[in-house]
């Protein structure tokens, strides 16, 4: 009889932990939906002008302006504080920046394949939104999730790397690509980093792996907007193909700049376990 119990009362342990773990599972999907929130409106917008011919103004315009409103629904939402705005702002500037350099003729990365009256030379200006929403997605979910790190390194060595990796970004087509020297830099200084968040009870994972999780959706995202026509690579031109794996590795330190640039936020708390 009491083996039986033990059995019984095992399996409603068992049983309990599986409730908790499918709940804290939920909890986790829903933050992650809402930290994505920016992203993921821009991303369906976006589809949806592939479907749906809007009149009177081109499509990039529009897009443009369906990121402006709605940045402004999310800041009077409270959803955005002024000075997340302010970081968002210059996460545009700064990828602003790097899009009108890397889609000049002389560089030609990729490139922007229909018109636009709200454009800086071949850029439409709603581009710098999507590098935007990865650092909106940083600090929804650095806020949601009450982030806090282990073993974090100084702050002169995260600001050093993401001004190699930006730098790197322009140089590299002209001189030695430091892209490796900079994931092995990347990894010596985050080795140790525990990256802490809260869903029903506080969770850890290194951050090495955090940051690659999140580059692999965001690759993802690349491969629905070209689907979509937004942006084209040299390759995709003759018909649509999927972005190349090798992307996971620029946006792999794309998203330590990105980071980077929200920890700006949180240097304060960030100092103390520098």
């Amino acid at each position: 009889m009491a083996t039986k119990a033990n059995l019984r009362a095992g399996r409603r342990i068992v049983t309990g932990r599986w409730r908790m773990w499918l709940l804290e599972l939920i909890v986790f999907g829903i933050n992650q939906a809402k930290a994505s929130l920016f992203g993921g409106l821009l991303l369906a917008f976006m589809l949806l002008t592939t479907i749906v011919e809007l009149p009177y103004f081109h499509r990039y315009d529009y897009i443009f302006v369906f990121a402006v409103v709605t940045q402004i629904l999310l800041f009077a939402f409270r959803l955005e504080s002024r000075r997340e705005m302010l970081v968002i702002f210059g996460f545009h500037v700064v990828a602003t920046i790097m899009e009108i350099y890397k889609t000049s003729e002389l560089i030609g990365s990729w490139n922007y394949p229909e018109q636009a009256a709200i454009a800086i030379w071949s850029v439409p200006l709603f581009a710098g939104f999507m590098y935007s929403a990865v650092g909106s997605y940083i600090a929804r979910a650095w806020k949601l999730q009450h982030l806090r790190f282990e073993n974090y390194p100084r702050l002169v060595h995260t600001y050093l790397l993401a001004l190699l990796i930006y730098v790197n970004f322009f140089t590299h087509h002209f001189f030695w690509d430091m892209r490796y020297l900079l994931v092995v830099y990347a990894m010596v200084i985050f080795w140790r980093t525990q990256v802490c968040f809260t869903v029903l009870v506080e969770r850890r994972m290194p951050l090495l792996l955090g940051f690659t999780l999140i580059s692999f959706f965001v690759w993802i995202a690349e491969n629905v907007a070209t689907y979509a026509n937004v942006w084209l690579y040299p390759s995709q031109h003759g018909g649509w193909t999927y972005v190349s794996p090798n992307k996971l590795g620029a946006w792999f330190l794309l998203m330590i700049v990105s980071f980077v640039l929200v920890s700006l936020l949180y240097r304060r708390s960030l100092r103390r376990n520098a």
